[in-house]
């Protein structure tokens, strides 16, 4: 059932309430902006809507009298449908973070929406503060670099290495993660798709050439990144590896009572991920998925090995 015929029988009982007298079909077809033949289907599947139990008495009962349409038991239907406050409050408070999220495009769609949920409800819902989700004053700038289309200098503090770089990016989107905001890019000086914290770009440039992250790279359009048929990987990460969560998308980083961080993140395969965790030494371990696990703990093992004194 589509969108616009929910919609149109929602109200079809109500709009016949109002009118006991009874309406011509050809009336109530002009009235919804559709032919006789959609009103008349409309009509028939009304009767086999209603209350629970859907016995005689339960469901809408229609009458023709004359061509004229009455309803003889609306089943409840006899008003439009109106939110209850609990729901309008949960609508209004998403579609307020919804606002308050970089990159979102139309902000005149967002106010509407909630301008007519306010209606809707028939009350105002009760008020709520909702914490921004993005505090960095920074957010809309890159946002619209990213709708630009163009190519950026920038110049990053890298927080994990203590240094400065320069580097050329291709905007990909905005991203939003622990209340920072970042841009999500191929960075062309690594060679890879990375992540950029908006805070610690000290400068900015935009470049008079188009984003074109596929053109430098024969892979998959950059969304695939994080497709859930990718391979998925837990981690327990040291302080000496925090910088991870900054330089690669995670779906997920949660601080342990040990002061370490847990970070689920989708790889490109398993052999790269065996590669990433023994880079980052004895500030990572492995937590899932054991393929990956027992994969490091050989590999370690064998480079071990090789250090071992001659027999």
């Amino acid at each position: 059932m589509t969108t616009n015929r929910l919609a149109r029988l929602l109200n079809l009982v109500p709009y016949l309430v109002a009118r006991p007298g009874g309406v011509p079909i050809h009336e109530i077809a002009a009235d919804f902006g559709v032919d006789a033949e959609q009103v008349q289907a409309d009509l028939t599947m009304l009767w086999m809507c209603g209350l629970p139990g859907y016995g005689p008495g339960d469901l809408i009962d229609i009458a023709f009298d004359a061509d004229a349409v009455r309803v003889l038991f609306a089943a409840g239907m006899d008003r439009p449908v109106r939110l209850a406050a609990h729901e309008a409050l949960a609508l209004s408070v998403a579609l307020r973070v919804l606002a308050d999220t970089p990159g979102v495009g139309d902000r005149g769609a967002i106010a509407s929406a909630l301008d007519k949920l306010a209606a809707a409800a028939g009350e105002a819902p009760a008020d709520v503060t909702v914490r921004d989700t993005v505090t960095d004053p920074q957010a809309e700038k890159y946002a619209a670099l990213v709708a630009s289309g163009h190519a950026a200098r920038i110049t990053y503090y890298s927080a994990h290495r203590d240094t400065t770089s320069e580097r050329v990016v291709d905007p990909i989107e905005i991203v939003v993660a622990e209340g920072h905001a970042y841009l999500r890019a191929w960075c062309r000086t690594a060679g890879e798709i990375r992540q950029f914290r908006i805070d610690r770009i000290d400068a900015c440039t935009e470049l008079d050439e188009p984003s074109e992250p596929l053109r430098l790279t024969n892979q998959p359009a950059p969304t695939a990144f994080l497709a859930s048929e990718l391979p998925r990987i837990e981690l327990l990460l040291g302080a000496g590896a925090k910088g991870v969560s900054d330089s690669y998308p995670c779906e997920e980083v949660v601080g342990e009572p040990d002061g370490r961080r847990r970070v689920v993140m989708r790889v490109r395969d398993l052999d790269w991920a065996r590669r990433f965790v023994l880079g980052l030494g004895g500030e990572a371990e492995v937590v899932a998925p054991a393929e990956l696990r027992e994969s490091v703990r050989q590999t370690a093992r064998s480079a071990l090995d090789r250090y071992a004194p001659a027999a």
